[in-house]
Formats: C-alpha cells, structure tokens, sequence
C-alpha cells in the first residue's frame, strides 16, 4: 500500500491539499486532526479545560472514536454520534492539542491510524504522520506557512460557515498551538527525516495543490 503522510501547523492547508489529492489518485483521506479534535470534545463534554487536570485514562476506557466514509467524505464518530459539524471550533482546536500531548490519547489513536494505512492507499494528514505513525510512509511532507496567512485561512473558513469569530483572537490561538505542539514532550511537530518541506505561503489553492501533486508522484515513482 501506498502512504502519503502530510505534517505541518495549525491551518497551513494541509487537510485541503490532502483532500483534493486523495481524490485526484484515488486514495483514502485520513484527517488524523479530526480524531483529536473528537477526544477534545469529549473532554470538553466531560467538564474539563485545556489543564486536563483528570484521570485521562478512565475517560478513555468509556470512549469510542472511529472513522466511516459517506461516500466521499470522512466523519468521526464519538462514541457513536457523528460530530464533524462540532469539532472545528477554537475552543474544541485548543482541546486537541491538549489532549494530543498526553501519551494515554496518542497511544489510544495511533493503531486506528496504522490500521487505515495498511488496509488502504492513503493520505494522512496530522503533526506527527511522519514522525510517529508512519515512519516508513511512501511520502513525507511537511506543509507550512506563516501564522498570519493561517489565520487569515481560518478565519476565513470559519465566517464562511456563519460563525462569529476574531481575526485576534485566532491569530493568538495559532501562536500558542504552534508553541505547544511543537514543544510538547510526546511527538512534538517537526519535519520528519526525509521529510520535503512546501511552503503555500505565497500559493493559491490550485497551484498549491499542482506543486504537492508533483511531490507525490516523483516520491512514489522513486
């Protein structure tokens, strides 16, 4: 099987880019950010903040996360309710990466992961694909910007969808998530060995999308 692992920050472009190039090649897409996103809001749910001051574990124990496609596109379930439309708050990326630096979350997700990659070609995108999940992925790519292009994209994506949110405010969200992922102890975000860092910085999505189409293929014909 054939495996794409695509890193990087917060609102980069990663999920977009890997989206569109699963469909162009036929491959699974695999939002790993979304099952964080998902543990997050459990905890959330459960009452706890960003401190997770709580037995992380026996939350755990009671907890079911899963991926389904319908049709095309990739859902998380938490414990047997479909939650995409409830996980791409600030409030609930904050949760994520809190709970993406406890090693009980990590270990509890990664052979969910691991699974879809044997089973399937794929594209996976998250902060340690390259690192942790599939070190031996087909392609490794880390994809970066500056944080004010992210929250730009962000912010954009999220008054699209009718909410009401502050350029600030995500603009400082995306700073201290950079910091914390990149400094957690447990798989901490970082261009993995033999890694190619994209830059989209200055790229429109179709350009973008091009030049990561071209990454891909000269990686897998290699």
């Amino acid at each position: 099987m054939v495996s794409i692992a695509l890193d990087g920050p917060a609102g980069a472009g990663k999920s977009t880019l890997a989206r569109a190039a699963a469909e162009k090649l036929g491959y699974i897409y695999v939002d790993t950010g979304a099952l964080y996103r998902a543990v997050g809001l459990k905890f959330s749910r459960e009452g706890h903040g960003t401190e997770l001051d709580c037995d992380i574990e026996k939350i755990l124990e009671d907890t079911s996360v899963d991926i389904r496609f319908i049709g095309k596109e990739q859902h998380v379930f938490l414990d047997g309710e479909d939650v995409n439309s409830l996980i791409r708050t600030p409030e609930i990326s904050m949760m994520a990466s809190a709970v993406s630096a406890k090693p009980p979350v990590r270990a509890f997700l990664l052979e969910l992961q691991r699974k879809l990659a044997r089973e399937n070609n794929v594209i996976m995108d998250g902060r340690d694909i390259g690192t942790v999940v599939l070190p031996d992925a087909t392609v490794k790519v880390f994809v970066t910007a500056t944080p004010e292009t992210r929250a730009n994209r962000r912010y954009k994506e999220l008054t699209e969808k009718g909410m009401s949110v502050n350029y600030d405010d995500i603009l400082s969200d995306i700073k201290t998530r950079d910091y914390n992922d990149s400094h957690r102890a447990v798989a901490p975000l970082k261009v993995a060995p033999g890694g190619i860092v994209f830059d989209t910085d200055d790229l429109g999505f179709e350009a973008a999308l091009d030049s990561l189409m071209k990454i891909i293929e000269k990686g897998v014909n290699q």
